[in-house]
């Protein structure tokens, strides 16, 4: 059960199914995230069923997985709240909430702490800063670098005067949190990952528990007393490695969190326990879990779909497992009239216990809500790895997905255009006014658009991911709340605009991440975004700069290619056109206003404007294309600013921006291209190609220049 981190939470054991009602399971998912909004406490929390002082919170993120994954996100708000704003993550992945203010908050519990990790993934938080903890770095401090438990995600204490009182009671669950944790950022663990597969079986399928063996090995990884950590297969002569499909399916789950994170070689295993989990599936279309949970049931059945459904090639299966977890639901057709009247949505332990729960009404609410949370996974259908990246199921009829409720906004402020330097690269910023208090703003985000399904083809799922899909998944995991790139400088974070920006260019060029790239162009098209990047309106009157107007319009032209485009995005295109247009001098250059205007007439930003306006089709104005081909030095490239006329050779960086400019198709069908166009793109791209080297990479002072290769490429 995914709520059981440090342990495995026993519960009532009913065998059987029945005929399902759906076979869909989108509309269960939602009305199910509905009905576990329900039993959240005003703060979010959900009562303990063993007592004590603390909440569940292993249920509490379970059910925030649940929400998200129905595209309910903002039902889950108040579960982030109560773990990220104020700060309660650490009762859970450490000793402080059982004794707060006596340093337990040193005790780390590896499982917790991972699944604390994969929940600020989920709400869109930002990972690196949720409760108040950099839970990336946490994560990866839970996996060991050496010793017996060398790539085990670990409980363990920082304070070696607490050494003595912990002892590591991490388990599968953890470990595969923790893989999939840091797969959602674009970092693959290595040693977890081996770790991880060292706990197959050769059936297939993985164990719940690690467990030691006596050895007559020697080395780091064997303890003082001549025991090591058993393979699955090797502990099964101790009784060891009893099957347990829970494991399997968050094993599964991680496996393939890491392929789509770049990591290699994880076909084989991935197939082993796709087969495993369809050859144990119940008659029924149910799967069982472990040890104490061996029959059918949602709980498991619910994990097991999502993983199925992720890793492709089991439909038959996927659709029974939905059948067999849709017969279990509460719905307003079948029970209207029934003590489950006001329970819609409610997901049974086992498809009897909803039978006859229809006669008696329900009795032992916690085991619904253990249930429901993962077994609305099935329904939904979302992989772990998609729900770090923000999927989720799309809203009714086809519109766009509900986002979660954003943190307090960062400062909002652009950083002053750097001044270039000769060799192409760009100078680092000059110093900003004092900033305005992180959380000043407070501006709604919007919504994001539709998110496309997870792809599920055997070829995609067999093949390693491409390295355009891999940066695609990297850039993407550098999205703070799904939306923004930040910045910390002095103690105090800024929404980094101009990375922002350079991000969703990247990703539509790698025709990669199209929902995050979506996501983050409606932030950048809020009003308050467009004002202090382009206008700098946190510290400027009067101020405009070209560069980002142009930047900006083309990201706009792009969004108003999406079917979920919001219906105004063609009048944000339009001011921002005017905008840029109103800079456009009579001689068709482009001139800022503000105190950081480009006095170098770089041929960069008149490419960019080219571009934009070409995308915008702009009838009859060949002039700012006129100056930029004007600037084209003899040898076909061009120089770093417009004024260098007549000249013999120019700038890499400014020529590869040329050749984008002067590649650029317009949105609304006009051509634009002449007989000088085509010439001039032919001459600058024939010398691109003659000064790049075999291997592709330019050196600037014999070093290798990534930022210009990357361009030139």
């Amino acid at each position: 059960m995914l709520s059981a981190v440090a342990g495995i939470v026993a519960a009532t054991v009913m065998f059987g199914s029945i005929a399902a009602r759906s076979d869909t399971g989108e509309d269960g998912a939602r009305s199910n995230a509905t009905w576990l909004s329900h039993r959240l406490a005003s703060d979010g929390t959900l009562q303990n069923p063993n007592g004590g002082a603390l909440p569940d919170h292993g249920l509490m993120i379970d059910t925030l997985f649940a929400m998200h994954a129905a595209g309910e996100g903002e039902l889950a708000d108040p579960i982030v709240r109560y773990f990220d704003d104020d700060k309660h993550a650490t009762d859970y992945y450490t000793w402080d909430g059982l004794a707060p203010g006596m340093g337990y908050d040193k005790v780390i519990v590896a499982g917790a702490t991972a699944k604390v990790l994969v929940a600020a993934e989920v709400a869109g938080r930002n990972p690196r800063d949720f409760g108040g903890h950099d839970m990336v770095a946490e994560t990866e401090g839970t996996i060991m670098t050496s010793g017996p438990d060398k790539g085990r995600a670990s409980d363990y204490s920082k304070d070696p005067a607490l050494a003595d009182l912990v002892y590591n009671n991490s388990n599968m669950f953890g470990q595969a949190l923790a893989v999939i944790g840091l797969a959602g950022v674009g970092r693959n663990n290595q040693p977890a990952l081996d770790r991880l597969l060292t706990q197959q079986c050769s059936e297939g399928y993985f164990r719940i528990f690690f467990g030691y063996i006596p050895t007559t090995e020697t080395g780091d990884e064997v303890t003082p007393d001549g025991q090591k950590l058993s393979t699955c297969d090797e502990g099964k002569a101790y009784d060891q490695s009893a099957p347990d499909g829970d494991a399997t399916a968050m094993s599964l789950s991680a496996l393939l969190a890491a392929r789509r994170a770049g990591a290699t070689g994880l076909d084989g295993p991935i197939g082993k326990a796709v087969n495993w989990l369809k050859s144990v599936q119940d008659p029924g279309g149910g799967w069982g879990g472990g040890v104490s949970t061996e029959a059918p049931n949602t709980n498991s059945t619910g994990l097991i779909v999502q993983a199925l459904t992720d890793a492709g090639g089991a439909d038959d299966a996927v659709r029974r497992g939905v059948a067999y977890l849709s017969s279990a639901q509460v719905t307003a057709g079948a029970d209207g009239g029934d003590p489950l009247s006001d329970q819609i949505g409610a997901i049974a332990y086992t498809p009897e216990d909803y039978q006859s729960a229809k006669s008696t009404g329900i009795t032992g609410m916690d085991t619904w809500v253990r249930a429901g949370a993962q077994a609305a996974l099935g329904l939904a259908r979302i992989g772990f790895y998609d729900l770090t990246q923000g999927k989720s199921l799309p809203a009714p009829g086809g519109g766009s997905t509900t986002s979660p409720t954003p943190t307090p906004n960062p400062t909002r402020t652009s950083r002053p255009k750097p001044k270039p330097r000769g060799s192409g690269n760009q100078a680092a910023p000059e110093p900003r006014p004092k900033p305005r208090p992180r959380g000043s703003t407070t501006s709604p985000r919007p919504t994001s658009s539709a998110t496309p399904t997870p792809t599920t083809t055997p070829q995609a799922q067999t093949t390693g991911p491409s390295p355009a899909e891999r940066l695609g998944a990297y850039l993407a995991g550098r999205l703070v709340n799904g939306d923004h790139v930040e910045v910390t400088e002095g103690g105090q974070t800024y929404v980094d605009y101009d990375a922002t920006v350079d991000l969703i260019l990247a990703l539509h060029a790698l025709g990669r991440q199209p929902a995050a790239a979506a996501k983050a162009s409606l932030f950048m098209l809020e009003p308050q975004s467009i004002r202090e990047y382009a206008y700098d309106a946190a510290y400027e009157k009067s101020a405009a700069y070209a560069e980002p107007l142009a930047k900006l319009e083309i990201i706009a032209r792009f969004l108003q290619t999406s079917p979920s485009a919001p219906g105004d995005i063609a009048t944000i295109a339009g001011r921002l056109r005017e905008g840029l247009l109103a800079l456009k001098t009579p001689a068709g250059h482009f001139v800022d206003r503000g105190a950081h205007v480009d006095s170098d007439n770089l041929v960069t930003k008149q490419a960019w404007v080219v571009l934009a306006l070409t995308a915008s089709g702009v009838p009859g104005d060949t002039m700012p294309l006129n100056v930029l081909l004007n600037s084209q030095c003899s040898d076909g490239s061009f120089p770093l600013n417009l004024a260098a006329a007549g000249c013999a050779t120019g700038d890499l960086a400014s020529t590869a921006a040329a050749v984008q400019a002067l590649s650029g198709r317009s949105l609304t069908g006009a051509a634009g291209w002449t007989d000088r166009r085509v010439t001039a793109l032919r001459k600058a791209a024939a010398l691109l190609t003659a000064r790049t080297p075999g291997d592709g990479l330019l050196r600037t002072s014999g070093a290798v220049d990534l930022p210009l290769s990357a361009r030139v490429a």
